[in-house]
């Protein structure tokens, strides 16, 4: 049934519509006119807010680095990259439909105003989380790098249930037990 479009909120209306059927099918099953039918407007309404199916996935993409820029700076200053990593995952696990686009550049236009200015927040937010790595032995781009790549591919891996079982079925969990390998051989435990 279609639910009843309210006067103001269309395309947040199209929006989440489109978180939904990323979350049920993936990217491949993101229509305009199916999107329309869900909400309850005529075929060409998301046109007018997105443009075309393009226009949508960058602006899922840009809300999704906006979503993932709130989680990291929601955490506490005290906060190490141990748990930026962990908050990274968790964040992936949670918003799996904008996280399966956000880095797709396939699917977005990668000079959108919004989409830049999101990437850009979301990531002053993972290199101010990845400053606790480094301790002027490491070359700051490598060692933002080195963290970011694990914590994606860790994110990327879950989601896509490629990693051994024996992890548990608790993100956060696995990914804290990952990640600290990597944390405590960067800062070995004194004593």
């Amino acid at each position: 049934m279609a639910r009843r479009y309210h006067h103001g909120d269309l395309r947040q209306a199209v929006l989440t519509a489109a978180v939904e059927v990323l979350g049920e099918s993936g990217p491949a099953a993101v229509n305009l006119r199916d999107l329309a039918r869900r909400v309850g407007v005529s075929h060409a309404a998301p046109a007018h807010h997105f443009g075309d199916r393009t226009g949508l996935l960058t602006a899922v993409a840009a809300q999704g680095f906006d979503l993932l820029a709130d989680t990291l700076e929601e955490l506490s200053p005290s906060s190490d990259l141990l748990e930026a990593g962990v908050a990274y995952v968790s964040f992936a696990v949670g918003h799996r439909a904008h996280f399966e686009v956000m880095f797709r550049a396939d699917l977005l236009r990668g000079d959108d105003p919004d989409l830049l200015a999101a990437q850009e927040r979301s990531s002053q937010a993972l290199d101010w989380a990845a400053a606790g790595f480094r301790d002027g032995s490491v070359d700051p781009v490598v060692a933002g790098a080195a963290a970011w790549s694990l914590v994606h591919g860790f994110a990327t891996l879950w989601l896509q249930r490629a990693l051994p079982a024996d992890l548990g079925d608790d993100a956060a969990a696995a990914a804290r037990s990952v990640a600290g390998l990597l944390v405590r051989g960067a800062h070995p435990p004194s004593g």
